[in-house]
């Protein structure tokens, strides 16, 4: 079995020589299907253009491991600090060989630890047993809900914004849900004690309009859509922060409109308090679909 650090040193060579391969490679790299990926971990240290992470595992990518990624944005570098724990998007490219010129985009830093001054924003971190706030939205249809009024049912909650062009992002986590609801529907009982909640956290673009229209496409019924087993809505402007540091959410402004940001999803139980919570897009609706069942007859 390999150390560790041989483990590290063989992967950093790996990304060296596919960031300096041949023209010839580089011309085919153009075909290349690019994969993207959701990763959090660590600052360990940073360099011109780049950052050794200490990341956690990234399923279908790689295991929990230490080593240096290109960034995409080098000017990022200088954001970033030893102790600082992140998540990002990995690009890669993925040819017959395996991956190659590996880069992170879409950085958030979701706790500073400069030893120079006190982070300006604190995140929670969403743990079992935590009483949730009870936060109010205006939900698809322009009603204020708030959620002491899902006490009594199994709540699952994500993050979204209407506008997300990452596959593997808003879009992921909307069609994963959809997935959800369509398997708790198939018994009335489960359906009757369970709800969803997709939270918007671009409350000036995500009105009630637009998130009945997002929500109806995603549950596939359109303008028929109900909505009485899964909200769309957004917070406030004032109560947003809240509610994203509270659940972990990093979301900073990106570039034409787009918001830079992390993921979360909680599962809640019937006592208004967290269950589970699920910070990458790795989940599976099936393994949720069934821990909400459980949670539901408990």
């Amino acid at each position: 079995m390999l150390r560790k650090s041989s483990v590290l040193l063989v992967l950093a060579l790996g990304l060296i020589a596919g960031c300096h391969r041949s023209s010839n490679s580089a011309a085919s790299s153009a075909s290349a299907a690019q994969k993207t990926f959701t990763i959090r971990g660590k600052v360990v240290s940073t360099d011109q253009g780049s950052v050794m992470l200490d990341g956690d595992a990234v399923p279908g990518f790689m295991d929990a491991m230490t080593m240096p990624y290109k960034l995409k944005d080098p000017s990022v570098a200088s954001e970033l600090h030893p102790g600082d724990h992140i998540t990002a998007t990995v690009l890669a490219d993925q040819e017959e060989d395996g991956f190659h010129d590996v880069r992170l985009d879409n950085i958030v830093v979701t706790a500073q630890a400069r030893p120079d001054y006190k982070p300006a924003v604190q995140y929670h971190v969403p743990t079992p047993g935590d009483v949730v706030p009870n936060f109010k939205l205006l939900n698809q249809s322009g009603r204020t809900i708030d959620f002491a009024e899902f006490k009594g049912k199994v709540l699952l909650v994500t993050f979204i914004y209407t506008r997300c062009p990452l596959p593997d992002f808003c879009v992921r986590m909307s069609r994963d849900f959809a997935t959800v609801d369509k398997d708790l529907s198939a018994d009335p009982v489960i359906y009757a004690k369970t709800h969803l909640l997709s939270i918007s956290f671009d409350p000036k673009y995500d009105t009630p309009k637009v998130l009945r229209s997002y929500g109806g496409a995603y549950t596939g019924r359109y303008t028929k859509e109900t909505f009485e087993h899964w909200d769309f809505a957004a917070p406030s402007e004032e109560e947003l922060p809240k509610i994203t540091q509270y659940f972990d959410v990093g979301v900073t402004p990106g570039d034409a409109r787009t918001l830079t940001h992390s993921l979360s999803t909680v599962l809640i139980g019937k006592d208004g308090k967290v269950l589970a919570w699920y910070p990458t897009n790795d989940w599976k609706p099936e393994d949720v679909a069934a821990a909400m069942k459980k949670a539901a007859n408990s």
